[in-house]
C-alpha cells in the first residue's frame, strides 16, 4: 500500500495530527517508508491494565521479582529491548483527568470526547469505533475483560453511546454488530432475571449463532469455529487473589490469560486477520478501593495475559501487540522505612482482598471476629481500636463513599491499617492525570514516537494494519 496515499485519503494528516508531531497542526504528510520498512500488522492485540498507575506496574514487578526471582513480563520486554516505548497523554475533551469511557473512546474513535460518553463528541458527533472499522475490512474482532464486557473500556472500541452506563443497551449493540468473541462479567446486563425489560439477551445471542458459555470449562470446550459470548459472573469477575483461594471460583471463572488464549484461538485462522482488546479491568476497581491484594494480583494476571499475546506474536510475526493503561488511579507506592522490604513482602502471604474481608462484616460482627478475619486474610494482628473503627462503618455512624463501593465499606480505613504492616501508601481513591506507559511489539511498532496523544493510537493502529481511514 502507498502510505503517502493513505495519509492524503484521510488519516493523521487530514485530521490535523501526526504521530511524529501530534501537536503540530501544520505538519506535512509523512512517508513512514523513509523511517523503516516494515510489513503490515495482520493482527492487533491491545492489552490494557485499567487504572494502572506507574506505582502499580512497579510494585507488581517487585512482587514477582522478590517472590519468584523473575520479574514481570512487561518490564522484561523493556530489559530485553524488544519493544518501542512511549508516554501517552490521556486527557479527555472535558478534563485533564479522564475516565475510562473517554480514554477508550480516544483510542476507539480517534477523537477526544467528554468524560462519561462512548465515541460521541461534545457536539453530538458520532465517531465510528475502530473495531467496527476493522470488521468492515474483513477482520475478526473481540474483547475480553475481568469487568462486565459491556463496561467502558471494551465498549469504547466497539460502540457509540451517550452514556457509558447504558450497559443493557450496549449488550444488545454487541449482538447487532456481530463481534466474534466477547468475554467477561456482566450477567445482569444479559439475563432476563436482572434486566428491567426482562429481555433474555443470552437467548438472543444463541439464536444469532453464538455459543453462550458461563463457566471456565464451557469456555475451554467451546468450538473456535463459531462466535462465542462468555459471561461468567453477575458483575465483575472475582479478584484473582479471591479466585485462587476458592475452589468454586477457580472452577467457574477463567483467568484473563485463559480468555486471551481462547480469543486468539477463535480468531487466528481468519485470512484477513483479527483485532483483540484484553482488559484487566479490576486493577482499576482495586485502586479505587485502595485494595492492595486486589491490585497486585490482578496486575500479575494482566502480566500473564501479556505473555500469551507475546508468545503468539513471536511465532506469528504478523501481530502488533500494544500494552498500556488508560489512566492512573490512586497512585500507590512503597513508602520508605527500615522495614519496607520485609513489610512489602508480607503481601505475598495475603490470602484474600480487602473486598473479601470487608464484605464479611456486618452490624452483628464482634471485635474478635474482625480481628480473626483480618489475621486469616492478611497474617497480621489488629488492635481492638482498629477493629472498632472498622465496625463503626456498619452501624450507620459513618459511611465511606467511592466508586464501586455501593455498600460504603471502609476501604480507606483498612488500607491505612495495612500500611503499618505492608508499607504501601495511596494518595487518593480516584483517577489521576498521569501520562501513561505505552509499549509496542511487532509490525507497526516502529511508528511509535516517545510521546503521543491518546487519539494518535487510533490512527497508528489503522496505519500499522494498512487500513485506510475512509469510513
Amino acid at each position: 500500500m502507498d502510505r503517502r496515499k493513505f495519509f492524503r485519503n484521510g488519516s493523521l494528516f487530514a485530521l490535523g495530527t501526526s504521530l511524529l508531531n501530534p501537536f503540530d497542526l501544520a505538519a506535512a504528510p509523512t512517508d513512514f517508508d523513509t523511517i523503516k520498512k516494515n510489513h503490515k500488522a495482520k493482527n492487533i492485540i491491545v492489552i490494557v491494565s485499567d487504572g494502572m498507575s506507574i506505582g502499580t506496574l512497579n510494585m507488581a514487578d517487585l512482587y514477582l521479582s522478590r517472590k519468584t526471582g523473575i520479574g514481570s513480563n512487561w518490564l522484561q520486554l523493556y530489559k530485553d529491548n524488544k519493544v518501542n516505548r512511549a508516554l501517552m497523554d490521556m486527557a479527555s475533551a472535558s478534563s485533564i483527568v479522564t475516565d475510562s469511557a473517554a480514554a477508550s473512546s480516544s483510542w476507539g474513535g480517534g477523537f477526544r470526547i467528554n468524560n462519561g460518553g462512548l465515541n460521541i463528541g461534545p457536539k453530538g458527533e458520532h465517531h465510528l469505533p475502530i473495531w467496527q472499522k476493522f470488521k468492515k475490512v474483513g477482520k475478526m474482532a473481540g474483547c475480553v475483560t475481568t469487568v462486565p464486557i459491556t463496561h467502558a473500556t471494551p465498549a469504547g472500541f466497539c460502540v457509540n453511546s451517550k452514556s457509558r452506563n447504558s450497559q443493557a443497551e450496549i449488550a444488545e449493540k454487541y449482538l447487532n454488530l456481530g463481534f466474534d468473541i466477547m468475554m467477561g462479567g456482566g450477567e445482569k446486563y444479559f439475563s432476563s432475571k436482572y434486566r428491567k425489560d426482562k429481555k433474555d439477551i443470552f437467548q438472543e445471542f444463541a439464536n444469532g449463532g453464538y455459543q453462550v458459555v458461563k463457566t471456565r470449562n464451557e469456555m475451554l470446550a467451546a468450538d473456535t469455529n463459531k462466535p462465542i459470548l462468555g459471561v461468567f459472573q453477575k458483575n465483575g469477575l472475582a479478584y484473582t487473589r479471591d479466585r485462587d483461594s476458592s475452589k468454586e471460583l477457580t472452577e467457574k471463572v477463567p483467568t484473563l490469560a485463559e480468555m486471551t488464549q481462547k480469543a486468539i484461538d477463535r480468531m487466528k485462522n481468519n485470512p484477513e486477520g483479527f483485532v483483540l482488546q484484553v482488559e484487566a479491568g479490576k486493577v482499576d476497581w482495586a485502586a479505587h478501593g485502595n485494595d492492595i491484594a486486589g491490585l497486585i494480583y490482578d496486575q500479575v494476571a494482566h502480566d500473564e495475559a501479556i505473555k500469551v499475546a507475546i508468545d503468539f506474536a513471536e511465532k506469528d510475526k504478523e501481530t502488533l501487540v500494544i500494552i498500556t493503561t488508560d489512566h492512573g488511579n490512586s497512585n500507590p507506592g512503597i513508602i520508605y522505612g527500615k522495614k519496607a522490604n520485609h513489610n512489602f513482602d508480607t503481601v505475598q502471604n495475603y490470602k484474600h482482598t480487602n473486598e473479601w474481608i470487608l464484605n464479611g462484616f456486618g452490624k452483628e460482627t464482634s471485635v474478635s471476629q474482625v480481628k480473626e478475619r483480618i489475621e486469616y486474610a492478611n497474617n497480621f494482628a489488629t488492635t481492638d481500636d482498629e477493629a472498632k473503627s472498622l465496625l463503626s462503618y456498619y452501624t450507620n455512624i459513618k459511611s465511606e463513599d467511592g466508586l464501586y463501593n455501593a455498600r460504603h465499606l471502609p476501604f480507606k480505613v483498612l488500607a491505612d491499617i495495612q500500611k503499618q504492616h505492608n508499607s504501601i501508601g495511596w494518595i487518593s481513591m480516584q483517577h489521576s492525570a498521569d501520562y501513561v506507559e505505552l509499549a509496542m511489539f511487532g509490525p507497526g511498532s516502529d511508528l511509535l514516537k516517545p510521546f503521543i496523544k491518546n487519539t494518535d493510537l487510533h490512527y497508528l493502529m489503522l496505519e500499522a494494519a494498512e487500513v485506510e481511514n475512509k469510513f
